[in-house]
């Protein structure tokens, strides 16, 4: 886990997000904690919880950008998932548990990965001894087929072990120079098409086609087909089967289960789509029973996953909302106490808007500079230019649904319509928007409040 300071997190976070320097500062003191917990004594380390945090804010202010960037901040396991998209125990769709078992599979193959990378100039190695056994294959052996007991075995005439390595060596030094990269050879490659089932059961259909999809993988023989690859590939199918071989499995889930239970983060996005109390329209299976489910996750549990107990008493839970019709009150009162720790996000304003277009290290004017620079043009933004645009997307922000930042996609793709279409067959190399042209764009869109709504 990363032990950056609360201050560098935050620092960091500034590259990408204007504003919400509270957020900040809350996320960066729950990831340190994190850290803080490994350091103190054994004994007391089970008994500190994670303080959940619950970011309250309308849409496109920056809830989600601030957990996409800690995801690649810190080296926690992390994983996003709308709490919509749930339903109660017992009905059809995605269980809660499944969040759990997504975030220990990307752990997993996370740090298979990295072991695969670890191990991999070995595997290069043995790679390369295969890649010579199929170009110049040792005294009696045939490539790709087993010798039946009544076939002679082919021997070379004269050739003495001395010269049999010498050769070797030759065509080593050869495939390491890359002349053999474009020689094609045959390769057996295992056959892994599997037919697709899809099974319903309560705990989860993603989990039963996972198991049924292992358990027929060990009863059916293992079939593989024959391809013809240059050498150049070859080396690489093989590096990768290797790697693969060599990596030890049950010590990768060992330390994915720790690494979860110890410092993992899950985003629980669209939180206030899962509170209110209306009863009307039938069986609450997206809602209070939803709830119901995360409070013994985020309260601190076992979930069984495919590859063992995981239990969630130190994740840490993030969660965030518009709250526009609803009040974090209007969750169950259980799961309200889960989440101490609550932090208003403002809105967003003309000053903040220009900071946006301009100063983040992927700020919307530098995509739209890039864009147009691979058609040989340059784009040029007076600023003027860019006040304006940032006050015409709070004016229609406050004129119609405030939808934050994203207004200003809106904006910027019917500002450079034109151009970006007409793009390819423009003479000029250089375009300059001034304030005018801005004006002149967005008057009639601006002014009109019916027909903004439809294409802002």
């Amino acid at each position: 886990m990363s032990d950056l300071k609360p201050s560098e997190i935050v620092q960091e976070l500034d590259k990408y997000i204007v504003g919400q320097g509270k957020a900040k500062r809350c996320v960066a003191i729950a990831l340190r904690n994190r850290w803080r917990r490994r350091q103190v004594d054994k004994d007391l380390q089970d008994e500190i919880a994670p303080k959940n945090i619950i970011l309250i804010g309308p849409t496109g202010v920056g809830k989600t950008e601030i957990s996409r960037r800690l995801s690649r901040l810190t080296d926690s396991p992390f994983i996003k998932v709308e709490a919509s998209k749930f339903t109660e125990v017992g009905y059809v769709g995605r269980d809660v548990e499944s969040m759990i078992r997504d975030l220990l599979e990307l752990t997993v193959n996370d740090l298979k990965v990295r072991e695969q990378e670890s191990v991999r100039e070995k595997a290069h190695q043995v790679a390369e001894e295969r890649m010579l056994d199929i170009l110049f294959p040792k005294t009696g052996q045939k490539l790709g087929k087993k010798e039946n007991s009544e076939e002679k075995s082919f021997e070379l005439v004269g050739q003495a072990p001395d010269d049999f390595q010498r050769t070797r060596e030759k065509l080593r030094s050869m495939l390491r120079q890359g002349k053999l990269d474009e020689r094609y050879v045959d390769l057996d490659l295992p056959d892994r098409s599997m037919p697709m089932v899809e099974i319903f059961s309560n705990m989860g259909m993603e989990e039963m086609g996972i198991n049924f999809k292992d358990m027929f993988s060990n009863i059916l023989p293992k079939s593989s087909k024959r391809r013809k690859v240059k050498v150049k590939e070859a080396i690489k199918i093989l590096t990768q089967e290797e790697a693969q071989n060599l990596v030890d499995l049950d010590k990768v889930v060992s330390m994915a289960i720790e690494k979860v239970e110890q410092s993992g983060i899950i985003f629980l996005d669209e939180i206030d789509k899962i509170a209110g109390k209306d009863k009307a329209h039938g069986p609450d299976v997206s809602r209070e029973g939803v709830q119901r489910d995360l409070l013994p996750i985020v309260e601190g549990s076992g979930v069984n996953t495919k590859y063992g107990p995981v239990k969630t008493d130190h994740i840490l839970f993030i969660a965030s909302g518009a709250f526009h019709t609803v009040k974090p009150s209007d969750l169950i009162p259980e799961l309200q106490g889960r989440f101490p720790i609550r932090v208003e996000l403002d809105s967003l304003g003309q000053k903040e808007f220009v900071k946006i277009l301009t100063e983040p290290r992927n700020a919307l004017l530098l995509q739209y500079i890039a864009l147009l620079r691979t058609e040989k043009i340059e784009v040029v933004f007076e600023d003027e230019a860019v006040m304006e645009i940032a006050s015409i997307a709070e004016e229609v922000n406050n004129m119609t649904e405030n939808i934050g930042a994203r207004r200003l996609h809106t904006l910027m793709e019917y500002l450079l319509e034109d151009f970006l279409f007409d793009a390819p067959d423009m003479d000029a190399k250089k375009v300059v928007i001034d304030k005018d042209y801005v004006e002149n764009r967005l008057k009639d869109v601006k002014d009109d409040e019916d027909l903004s709504r439809f294409i802002l």
